[in-house]
């Protein structure tokens, strides 16, 4: 099963680098560092941080934006030229072609991992920008991974992205909307006891993506094993709860 799953990793990634990704990448980097220090030049005071904290977020939203688009609509695509059948046809088990869509993907993720944590190595010491950039690599993986999910539960690339887009701010925000509920405390009515409750048994389902890819990581230098620890054990978990739903999907379709 290794060699159908390294070959079918190697062709996705092709079809990005084919698909002018790179590009969109570097455009996407150039804008964010451009409208970064256009900000840098009008803030009155900690100019370096702001562009700093700015460019940081530019970065990661453009990553997540691109790596999710790219990933439904060549699932989609895929599907909807018959090249999913094709595949699926072919005598090898259906686990070798999720796994080499995924691998490839994950290689996909390291081009702005690595690219964008370059650009964040003025700003913060190399061990801080690394450890941005890994986690920025493992928000991109569970992106992936769950818009290759959407892609085979939907069929469809705006359902596909709507799910991916959806999930991921969730994901970004729960952490909030529960400190939100929280400040209420013990008198608060039944109702908002009610939603505080719904809100940690969701927080619970989702992977803390606002503790994935911290700009204070790049401002104050925060960032250490623990964090790193925590990310990397998420990232194990969530993956491969992504990767068992995805592979029940795939070996229920008929062709």
């Amino acid at each position: 099963m290794l060699r159908p799953t390294l070959t079918i990793a190697r062709y996705t990634l092709l079809e990005a680098l084919r698909n002018r990704l790179l590009w969109l990448l570097l455009l996407a980097a150039l804008g964010a560092v451009g409208l970064s220090g256009f900000l840098n030049a009008l803030a009155l005071t900690e100019s370096r941080q702001v562009q700093a904290a700015l460019l940081a977020a530019l970065l990661r939203l453009a990553a997540v934006f691109l790596t999710a688009t790219f990933v439904v609509t060549s699932m989609v695509r895929e599907a909807n030229d018959k090249g999913l059948e094709m595949l699926l046809a072919l005598p090898m088990p259906r686990a070798a072609y999720l796994l080499g869509k995924l691998a490839g993907y994950a290689a996909l993720a390291l081009l702005p991992a690595l690219m964008f944590g370059a650009l964040t190595l003025p700003f913060a010491t190399p061990a801080q920008a690394a450890l941005w950039s890994v986690s920025l690599l493992c928000e991109l993986w569970i992106v992936a991974a769950f818009g290759v999910l959407c892609a085979l539960s939907f069929s469809q690339a705006l359902p596909a992205l709507a799910g991916t887009a959806g999930f991921y701010l969730l994901a970004r925000v729960v952490g909030s909307l529960q400190l939100l509920g929280q400040q209420h405390g013990g008198s608060a009515p039944l109702a908002q006891r009610g939603i505080a409750a719904g809100l940690d048994l969701i927080a619970a389902a989702l992977p803390a993506l606002d503790q994935f890819t911290r700009t204070d990581w790049l401002l104050y230098q925060g960032g250490d094993a623990a964090a790193l620890l925590g990310v990397l054990l998420q990232t194990a978990i969530y993956l491969a709860l992504l990767t068992a739903a995805a592979l029940f999907d795939l070996y229920r379709k008929s062709l």
